[in-house]
């Protein structure tokens, strides 16, 4: 079960301004490189940007406080943002939350085709999400 760093997710109210900021302030590209599909029908039907530095991604996703709501979950990702990690097996890391005795949220692919992303809260009440694709 490894992970990997595989974005950083900011909630906005301004996803063009914001995405226009990074890739001009801080240089960052547009990607198309492993951008997820978004399931706009399953419960998150907000607008995204994406830039990344060639290695991790910044998603700028538009703010929606109702995604947990409409998706039956409690922690939603898209209030404050989220930090996201990336793995080989989801199971494995789902086990180790539970040996741990971490509560988390499972979305599935509830948010992005292709991905099954669990969330869940460090001690501080920050956001972590950890998915697998495939």
């Amino acid at each position: 079960m490894k992970l990997k760093l595989h974005h950083v997710n900011l909630s906005t109210e301004k996803v063009e301004e914001m995405t226009e900021f990074y890739r001009r302030v801080l240089c960052l590209d547009e990607t198309e490189e492993d951008i997820p599909v978004l399931e706009k029908t399953k419960g998150y039907s907000g607008d995204v940007g994406f830039v990344w530095d060639g290695a991790v991604q910044l998603h700028l996703a538009q703010k929606d406080v109702l995604a947990g709501f409409k998706t039956g979950q409690i922690v939603n990702p898209l209030v404050k943002g989220h930090i996201a990690y990336r793995t080989d097996d989801l199971a494995a890391f789902k086990a180790h939350l539970e040996a741990e005795g971490i509560p988390y949220s499972d979305w599935e692919n509830a948010a992005v085709q292709g991905w099954r992303q669990i969330f869940f809260y460090d001690p501080d009440g920050n956001i972590v999400e950890v998915h697998e694709v495939g």
